[in-house]
Order: C-alpha cells, then sequence, then structure tokens
C-alpha cells in the first residue's frame, strides 16, 4: 500500500519531523541531527550532534551559544542529501543574515518550511525567494489583517526628524540584538546618516558579526568609551531590555524609541514607556504572509507560531487547504 502523501514529515510539539532521515527542523529541545533555519534562539540551541546551517548562522549560533561541533554549512542553493533518501536545499528567507527556507524533497513530493521570514527589502541578507511546493510551512507572526507594516524609509524619516529637533539629546533605539540592530543601522546609512552610531556593549559582537560577512555598518562606537557631551545629538542603540535600564543614565536626555512590528499596537509602546515608536518588523505581516501563499502555489499550507487562526480562516475563505501546527518555543521575542 502506498503511503499517505506528506506522510514522512510530520509537525510535533517540538518541531519539525523530518521522519525517513530522522532529522528535526528547528527542535527545541536538543536532537542528534537538526537543520537549523536561522539563528534566533526559539528556532536555534545547543546540544545537537550535528547542526546544518547556512555558515552565517552557524556563525551566530557559535556567537550566541558557544556550539560548534557537529556543524555542516549548507550555502545559499546547495542541496545535501539526507538519511533516507531526502534531499535538503536551503533558500534565502530573507528574515536576518543567514536565516534560510528549507526545500525538503523526497519521494516526488516537496516542503518548504520557511522559518520567519519576511519580503521588504533588507541590506544586511539576501531577498525572499518564491519556491513552488507541494506543503509550504509558513510562519503567522503577524497573521492578522492589522498588521500592515510601512516603509522603512518613513519610519527612518522620523528617526532623523526626530534627531534633528533636539541636537542637544541623543535618540535611543531600542532593536533585537541579532538582525534588527544591524537592519536598523544599515538603513539609517542608507537613509544618508553617515556620523557614527553609539552601541551598547551586548550589541557589539554581533554587529561585528555582521561586518565579518560583508555588511558594512559605517562608524559604530561604544557608549561607555565616551562620554555624555560626546553623544548629544547621536543615535544610540540597545537592547529593548536596556531602554529604561538604569544604564540610560549615562546618555544625554535619550529620547527613547523602539524598532519593533509591534509598535503598531500603541498600548506595546506604552507599556515600554516608549516616545517614539518605530514599526519596523522582520516578519512579513499580512499581505505579504497572504500574498506568499499565493505565489508559492501549495496543495498545502501549514501555519505555525504566531496568529494562526486568522490566516487558517483566510485560506479556508479563498479555497486554499491549511492547517494550523500546535508547535511550542516560539516566541514572539521583540521582534
Amino acid at each position: 500500500m502506498a503511503a499517505a502523501p506528506f506522510s514522512w514529515i510530520r509537525p510535533e510539539p517540538h518541531g519539525i519531523h523530518v521522519v525517513p532521515a530522522d532529522c528535526w527542523v528547528d527542535p527545541s529541545r536538543a536532537v542528534d541531527r537538526a537543520l537549523v533555519t536561522h539563528g534566533h534562539a526559539d528556532h536555534a540551541r545547543g546540544g545537537h550532534g550535528q547542526t546544518v546551517a547556512t555558515p552565517e548562522t552557524l556563525a551566530i549560533m557559535k556567537l550566541r551559544y558557544a556550539t560548534s561541533d557537529g556543524a555542516t554549512p549548507v550555502r545559499y542553493g546547495e542541496t545535501i542529501r539526507l538519511p533516507g533518501e531526502v534531499d535538503a536545499t536551503y533558500i534565502p528567507a530573507g528574515h536576518v543574515l543567514g536565516s534560510a527556507q528549507i526545500l525538503l524533497e523526497h519521494a516526488g513530493e516537496r516542503v518548504v518550511v520557511t522559518g520567519d521570514y519576511k519580503r521588504r527589502h533588507d541590506p544586511t541578507c539576501p531577498p525572499f525567494a518564491v519556491t513552488p511546493c507541494d506543503v509550504f510551512i509558513t510562519e503567522a507572526t503577524f497573521g492578522l489583517p492589522v498588521f500592515c507594516h510601512p516603509p522603512i524609509q518613513e519610519e527612518m524619516a522620523k528617526l532623523l526628524d526626530r534627531l534633528a529637533a533636539h541636537p542637544e539629546r541623543c535618540v535611543l533605539v531600542g532593536a533585537y540584538a541579532l538582525g534588527k540592530a544591524q537592519r536598523v543601522i544599515a538603513e539609517l546609512r542608507r537613509a544618508g546618516h553617515a556620523a557614527p552610531i553609539y552601541l551598547h556593549g551586548a550589541m557589539e559582537k554581533m554587529c561585528r558579526l555582521y561586518e565579518e560577512h560583508g555588511v558594512d555598518l559605517g562608524e559604530l562606537r561604544l557608549v561607555a568609551d565616551h562620554s555624555k557631551d560626546a553623544m548629544r545629538g547621536s543615535i544610540v542603540v540597545c537592547p529593548p531590555s536596556a531602554l529604561n535600564d538604569r544604564w540610560s543614565r549615562r546618555l544625554p536626555e535619550p529620547i527613547t524609541a523602539m524598532a519593533s512590528g509591534w509598535m503598531r499596537i500603541r498600548q506595546r509602546a506604552r507599556q515600554r514607556n516608549v516616545e517614539l515608536p518605530l514599526v519596523i518588523s522582520d516578519h512579513a505581516d499580512w499581505g505579504e504572509l497572504t500574498r506568499t501563499i499565493e505565489e508559492v502555489g501549495a496543495e498545502e499550507n501549514w501555519i505555525t507560531h504566531g496568529r494562526e487562526d486568522a490566516l487558517l480562516r483566510w485560506c479556508q475563505l479563498h479555497q486554499r487547504r491549511a492547517r494550523a501546527l500546535a508547535l511550542v518555543g516560539y516566541e514572539d521575542e521583540d521582534d
């Protein structure tokens, strides 16, 4: 009797299980063989026997989780053969440096696991590549119609206008340490801001790793090495947790800003005492999620880690087969 379609790939609570290869995609616990889409903590962790990922993601994991044993690098567009006659190809996801969709092929069937992805231009990583498949496993972090991310140029203009209006102060931008901080800096450079940008000490190593992989971030300085007066009229980037921390007292009257897709929700900005909310996301918004499903044209769509119900309902209304997965360990982060 022939196997049921797609029975070789199983969503389980701790990750996507590729049965013939006995490996897992983005498992939330240590396994013998892991295929990792990108370096964020809800997708990557240490302790695996073998970790298959892009060279950039492996470098990020080594820096963040001090893990390098069993590292198997796979470049974009490269296909590797896994046990059980499963082929895996890593394709750009456009989320952060090194992020990848994973195309899995077995017995004539094609499954794409996206991990996290976005469709906007990002100077720090290659763009998302639409990949036709039979099963499309998509995130739904911003899977509600209310989420429509504005052009990043508008958010950069808001930031630079506020800085120009208060040259005696600084603008302190809270940004997630992997991906968001480097994108904000790179977009500021693209907008013509050539002045030094100051960093909280926790941001330095990841920014340097990006530079080592060819991402130009311009002149970066550590806050700890400079006086309060030296930082007047400057942009400072810190982890979101430091926005209202005692650390910020060393800055010249900081205007607090935060770069996150969640800044679309005013209550979240108020909860963090953010004066300048910047709606900048490294995930696809509602329109991009639905457009991607249409462009991929999969026979089935599996929806995970996010606002699954609304996207599931959209698929049903548009006569597209879909199911929501009950995976654990995937978080909103600070996007």
